[in-house]
């Protein structure tokens, strides 16, 4: 251009200048026409086929690559794409800041102007973007996602103008409706997952993108509908299922409806449907009709994502002339509705060291129960309406936060970051504060959390709209100090740092070891002492054999290294603050007491102090081990029952490699022998030796065995030598957890030297096995009436045998390789629900399920009639005993009620004064009598506490507390009084504490025998001083309820106690003894079977396991010889020691009420000091039977009439019979499961109901309704009526048949007598010549009486 204008005067220069400003016009106008030729091309006049539909949408891509990118989430059923149209201003990459929006058409495949409308909004969009202002900005600041056809099988197979859809389509391939097969709430979808790809493909789109608003577009009439689609009840139509969103959702299909011509109107006037309306053009789904398994409430519960479905047209397929309209009448509302992606309150969520977005970190909005999650980059939609919220933002690890008054205004979203600081006090303090807000708008900062103080400047709000900024790098500080630790050397280590970090970790024992020495256990976590709902257990067990030592040292490198560097190093914090970690580093002591620094591959030490491998110890699936259990392998059994671990690695010596269950198989060869889970564990091997470089290369030790090879570092543990009675399989068989065994080096005890090189090379590999807890699936099995959760539930895979079970909470962690699974829970009592889970190799799938109960109308009357007045409170106090059970409620119930109180043993004086000082300072809920006297005359105390001390109230369990039936174990005796005072002192104070005794009679007597208690001497753990009354006799041994079985009459305390068991209304019974560490449960007598005993063995198993050290089962006690491998620290009586005459055998034959025996303590009357600490350890215990007394099933049994029948019988599952009380009424404790109810009453028929009881539920109330007996000889009346009726009948028939055949025999014999007497002229002579008797003969002949009767005249022919 400049050479040219050197060739020319000015004058043409101007000339030139005006052509060229021409030309470039031109090819501009050239450059638009082309860019708006797409819209202008567009014909609006047919549809495009699949191959059409492909072809289209790639030119667009290539067309507009800046501001799109086409790709597929996965393939129909015939192999069709599903593609999926990306436009927004940097389409190849996720850009904090932009919320995801999604369309979603043609999801029934016969529905097709979804399909043809989002091609027109896709064309559109492109067409406008830099034209108009409005589409410009809606992608620049827009995530948009669009699916024009989900089904695209169905389309194919639908044909146009089918307004019915009367030529199929509408399902896919294999003839599934896509909109009935996503996990739902309410119901279980039973589908195969290659039945439903395109269901699959959405499932994990869903889940992947955290789309924050979406409508899905269907067709068949004119209407936006918003959640719920279903509802519980699943009712065909008119049950409006509110979503906790119910306002906003309203708003948002108002959104759309109020921009569509037709729809507003709510008159779609579809010729098959004309009079259907929908107010405003929207309705609730359900309320609607009831479509379970949709996609639109799934992206709602589980997807973050609001979403709409939106039918657009009467006729499904329309003629194409059709499509124009149908554009023109929803592009406004297309426009629309994306716009609202834009409302409520957004911003991002970091930490406060260093800035780090924080994912999946909660954003609560109080007063609405529906959470969202935060993204990637700690970013987060909230939509919302106009007005004042209160919100919170929460994470696992730190100090949750609270922003008050936010005010969300009409228009843009309010603009709201969170920096949260972590719990940790030293992570806090070194922190910088961010400046704290000035908008106007937000009134106070509340901090969420109770823990450790920390300043307020350490969680601030921050409404500049900047990502989150990645935290600089700091080295994590290594152990400094190697060397090997002997028992006394490893204690203190583990009790410094306990001491040094009490917010994170806890130190205890789970057991002892042959020579006693503690197995210690520290736990390392945000909050060490308790699980935590969520959160994963894991586990490493060192030194099993105790020569094998460098998992110890490795152990105790671990702990230092987790304390020192949690809240500065982000992955050890984030470890700690996400799961809960237990690292016992020996579990032999003994062992490595004796073994030798040095060894390469001896046996000094590998053996506990009997002797015994405890890597043999164990249970096996495949041979008896008949070696005694040893209390090492006993201690660490109950250890793993009592925690729900998911993961563990056992870590030995003498070779290097990862060896994974099974350990031995059932032929004992050296071959593979394959778990269910092999896949998993193959996949947990490899994530430690992939971190091992040693490990990983496969030969491990070629000095030693040069042979040895192993791929990868790892092996199937029957494929390198069979170990039968090996922990890790029984983990993995009678536990939840997976379990490794890792060989960490050749030599079983080097030099303290090489120490730091043992470090350096694991020091990667032990974390990285930790981060293996968070793989899989996790998520919450609860009960969909109230969203508790269910502990126990059944959690399986299919194709995969092999279950786990919830945690108390209901909480649940399943291991998994990545892969798409169908999952499904179950439970007593409920309908097990399925559902499908993607998992992917980075992090955990969580995945909640919801169970709906079997029996819901357990609570109703079996018949009709008038029901007895319940307590209006009745549910709130139910929903006390659910609080009380699963969780950490009866733990805070613990914590709450705290006395203060100077423990010691009070003689009978004083203990007596202690009773009437309860009863005098609080007459409003106790009653204090006496049940009789001692030999040397000391009454035996009774003390009822209750909201009406004294009254009868049958509707209410009773419970009786007992305690000092042997004087020499005065344990008890203080407990209960200690029990009895903190009831009283938190009535009034503490809510539960007030409800329970408003809804209980509870019955104390604190010692039977105070005669025995006088003579008993303190600190004397195996004296029989005491354990007698004043005659001698053992208590317990005195209790006969037959004459034929006493020989003289029963004690004094022993007649007491008779009298009071043998009032009616007792439900459970709690005896405290001494001398042992166990629970017992009836009967001490032998007998060969025990009635009811799977309730009898549950009811003391709820008692140990509230016990810190009674559910273990290690309560050897050196002073009785009792054996210390007592499962669960439960045993029926008789097998601890069996003797006739027992209070708790009298109980349950006379009493008609269950007691349990439990033993507080090895030493029998044990040191003043000790008290507290016994108190410490019953006090849950005790409450929890208050709790469970409660459960079980009750209820009140009447006539027609509904008059009360008391005495009637309760047969509970064909055996165990208890009696109706006043009004009526009764109540059994029953372990959990279904159980059969008969009632029994004389003169009515007998009743029968199934029941489910609940682990954690309060008492099932059954209302039982007799109708008269109308049976005889146990058959039905009418039966024996019409039997009677009949036989009579037959009778009456038969006697007329006799009658006239006798009848008609005695009129033959008459008439010939006659006859004769009428010709007797004719042949008296004949008779006077051949007569040969006399004339008397003659006259009895000619004489006869013709008065005798018929029956007469027959017999004397006869004769």
């Amino acid at each position: 251009m400049a050479h040219l204008s050197l060739a020319f005067p000015s004058a043409p220069k101007l000339t030139l200048c005006f052509l060229l400003f021409l030309l470039v016009s031109c090819v501009d106008a050239m450059v638009r026409k082309s860019h708006s030729t797409t819209v202008a091309g567009e014909t609006y006049g047919k549809y495009y086929n699949y191959v059409e539909l492909t072809d289209l949408l790639r030119s667009l891509s290539q067309k507009y690559p800046l501001i799109t990118n086409l790709s597929s989430i996965g393939q129909s059923v015939q192999g069709r794409e599903l593609w999926v149209m990306r436009i927004t201003k940097d389409p190849h990459t996720d850009t904090p800041g932009l919320p995801k929006f999604k369309y979603v058409g043609n999801m029934h495949g016969d529905e097709t102007v979804s399909r043809q409308v989002l091609v027109y909004l896709i064309e559109y969009l492109l067409a406008n973007y830099g034209e108009e202002q409005r589409v410009t900005e809606l992608v620049n600041t827009t995530d948009i996602y669009i699916m024009p056809s989900m089904n695209p099988d169905g389309f194919e197979k639908s044909k146009e103008g089918d307004c019915a859809g009367d030529n199929g389509g509408r399902n896919n391939a294999k003839d599934f409706d896509l909109n009935r097969n996503f996990p739902d709430q309410y119901a279980e979808t039973n589908v195969k997952l290659e039945d439903v790809p395109e269901v699959m493909a959405m499932m994990r789109w869903i889940q992947e993108k955290k789309f924050v608003l979406s409508a899905n577009l269907h067709g068949g009439t004119v209407v936006a509908s918003y959640p719920f689609d279903d509802s519980a009840s699943h009712e065909r139509r008119g049950h409006y299922s509110k979503a906790a969103d119910d306002d906003l959702f309203r708003y948002l299909a108002l959104v759309y409806s109020s921009n569509h011509p037709v729809m507003k109107t709510g008159h779609p006037e579809c010729p098959d449907t004309q009079y259907e309306t929908f107010k405003d053009g929207i309705t609730n789904g359900a309320e609607w009709y009831d479509v379970p398994g949709g996609m639109q409430d799934y992206n709602y519960l589980y997807g973050n994502c609001l979403e709409i479905t939106v039918e657009l047209s009467c006729c499904k397929h329309p003629k194409a002339d059709e499509l124009p309209k149908e554009w023109s009448m929803n592009r406004e509302s297309l426009l629309a509705y994306m716009e609202k992606v834009h409302i409520g309150v957004r911003g991002f969520v970091k930490e406060a060291v260093g800035g780090a977005a924080l994912t999946n970190a909660n954003i609560i909005v109080e007063g609405i129960r529906h959470n969202l999650t935060t993204g990637m980059y700690g970013d987060y939609y909230r939509l919302l309406l106009p007005g004042t919220y209160n919100i919170t933002a929460m994470a696992p690890g730190y100090i949750s936060m609270t922003v008050q008054s936010v005010q969300v205004s009409k228009g843009k979203a309010t603009e709201l970051n969170f920096t949260l600081a972590p719990i940790s006090e030293t992570a806090a303090s070194t922190t910088s504060s961010p400046p704290m807000t000035s908008d106007a708008n937000i009134s106070s900062i509340t901090m969420g959390s109770t823990k450790s103080a920390t300043n307020k400047s350490d969680s601030s709000v921050d409404n500049k709209n900047t990502p989150p900024v990645l935290p600089t790098q700091r080295q994590p500080v290594q152990p400094q100090e190697f060397r090997h630790h002997n028992f006394a050397d490893m204690e203190l280590f583990l009790r410094k740092y306990s001491s040094e970090f009490p917010d994170i970790t806890h130190l205890h024992s789970v057991g002892h070891s042959v020579e006693d020495r503690e197995l210690y256990v520290m736990v390392i976590s945000d909050n060490p002492k308790v699980h935590e709902h969520g959160e994963p257990e894991f586990k490493y067990v060192a030194n099993m054999h105790g020569n094998e030592v460098v998992g110890r040292e490795l152990m105790l490198n671990l702990i230092e290294y987790l304390c020192k560097n949690y809240g500065t190093d982000p992955e050890v914090t984030s470890l700690v603050n996400n799961t809960r970690i237990h690292i016992m580093p020996s579990m032999n002591p003994d062992g490595y007491e004796i073994a030798t620094e040095g060894d390469v591959q001896g046996y000094n030490g590998r053996n506990n102090s009997n002797n015994f491998d405890l890597n043999r110890n164990f249970p096996d699936q495949f041979v008896t081990i008949t070696e005694p259990r040893q209390p090492e392998t006993t201690a660490v059994m109950n250890w793993l029952r009592s925690i729900p671990f998911v993961l563990s690695a056992n870590l030995h010596g003498g070779s290097l490699v990862v060896n994974y269950p099974y350990d031995d198989d059932k032929e004992m060869v050296t071959q593979y022998s394959q778990c269910p889970d092999d896949d998993v564990f193959q996949q947990l091997s490899r994530a430690y030796s992939q971190e091992n470089p040693m490990m990983h290369n496969g030969h491990p030790c070629e000095n030693l065995y040069k042979e040895e090879y192993f791929t990868e570092g790892i092996t199937n543990g029957a494929n390198w030598y069979n170990v039968p009675g090996g922990m890790q399989d029984w983990n993995y068989l009678h536990t939840n957890c997976f379990e490794v065994t890792i060989e960490l080096g050749c030599v079983k005890y080097p030099w303290a030297k090489d120490l730091p090189g043992y470090w350096e090379q694991n020091r990667r590999a032990l974390l990285k096995f930790i981060h293996q807890v968070h793989t899989g699936v996790k998520g919450t099995v609860s009960d969909i009436s109230d969203g508790t959760g269910i502990p126990n539930a059944t959690i399986s895979v299919q194709g995969i045998d092999h279950n786990i079970t919830t945690a108390l909470t209901g909480d649940y962690w399943r291991l998994l390789i990545p892969a798409t699974y169908s999952i499904t829970a179950s439970a007593y009592g409920y309908e097990q629900v399925k559902t499908y889970a993607t998992v992917s190799k980075d992090g955990v799938e969580v995945v909640d399920f919801r169970l709906k109960r079997l029996h819901s109308d357990t609570n109703r009357p079996a018949h009709s009639g008038p029901q007895p007045t319940q307590n209006p409170s009745e549910k709130e106090f139910q929903s006390l005993i659910k609080e009380l059970s699963v969780g950490q409620g009866l733990d805070q119930l613990v914590k709450n009620t705290t006395t203060e109180s100077s423990f010691r043993y009070r003689r009978y004086k004083e203990m007596s004064g202690f009773m009437r000082g309860l009863n005098l300072n609080f007459p409003k809920i106790t009653s204090l009598r006496s049940l009789g006297q001692s030999v040397e005359i000391r009454t035996i105390w009774a003390l009822e506490i209750s909201n009406r001390p004294g009254e009868a109230e049958p509707s209410e369990p009773k419970i009786r507390f007992v305690a000092g039936i042997h004087g020499n174990a005065p344990v008890g005796t203080e407990l209960l009084l200690e029990f009895a005072a903190l009831l009283c002192i938190n009535y009034g104070k503490n809510p539960a504490i007030t409800r329970l005794i408003n809804n209980t009679r509870i019955v104390i007597v604190p010692s039977i025998n105070p005669d025995g208690r006088e003579q008993a001497i303190e600190k004397q753990c195996t004296s029989t001083q005491g354990l007698t009354n004043a005659h001698g006799k053992d208590l317990d041994t005195d209790f006969f309820g037959n004459a034929s079985q006493r020989v003289v009459e029963p004690q004094p305390e022993t007649r007491a106690m008779m009298d009071l068991i043998q009032e009616k209304g007792y439900t459970l019974s709690i005896a405290l003894d001494g001398g042992s560490l166990v629970a017992t449960y009836p009967y001490d007598k032998p007998v060969q079977t025990v009635e009811n005993e799977g309730t009898l063995k549950y009811l003391a198993n709820v008692y140990a396991r509230n016990h810190p050290k009674m559910h273990l089962g290690n309560s050897g006690c050196s002073n009785n010889g009792q054996s210390s491998n007592i499962p669960d620290g439960v045993m029926r009586a008789a097998e601890r020691q069996s003797h006739m005459g027992s209070m708790k055998d009298f109980s349950m034959d006379f009493g008609h009420c269950p007691e349990i025996t439990v033993y507080t303590g090895c030493c029998l009357f044990p040191p003043t000091d000790q008290l507290a600490t016994l108190w410490t350890e019953n006090k849950k215990a005790l409450l929890s039977m208050l709790v469970e007394v409660h459960k079980g099933v009750r209820g009140v049994v009447r006539d027609k009439s509904g008059k009360p029948i008391p005495g009637a019988i309760i047969v509970l599952n064909g055996g165990v019979r208890i009696f109706t009380g006043e009004g009526g009424y009764f109540h059994a404790l029953l372990e959990p499961g279904s159980h059969s109810i008969e009632a029994v009453a004389e003169g009515y028929q007998q009743q029968r109901q199934e029941v489910v009881v609940h682990s954690y539920d309060a008492a099932n109330w059954i209302f039982i309704e007799f109708d008269m007996d109308n049976s005889i000889f146990g058959l039905p009346r009418e039966f024996v009526v019409a039997s009677a009726a009949a036989s009579m009948t037959a009778l009456v028939v038969t006697a007329c048949i006799i009658w006239c055949v006798c009848a008609a025999k005695s009129n033959r014999q008459k008439d010939g007598f006659h006859r004769l007497r009428q010709h007797r002229d004719d042949y008296e002579d004949e008779i006077r010549l051949t007569s040969m008797g006399s004339k008397k003969s003659l006259l009895s002949h000619e004489f006869q009486d013709e008065s005798e009767s018929d029956e007469e005249t027959l017999y004397a022919n006869k004769i």
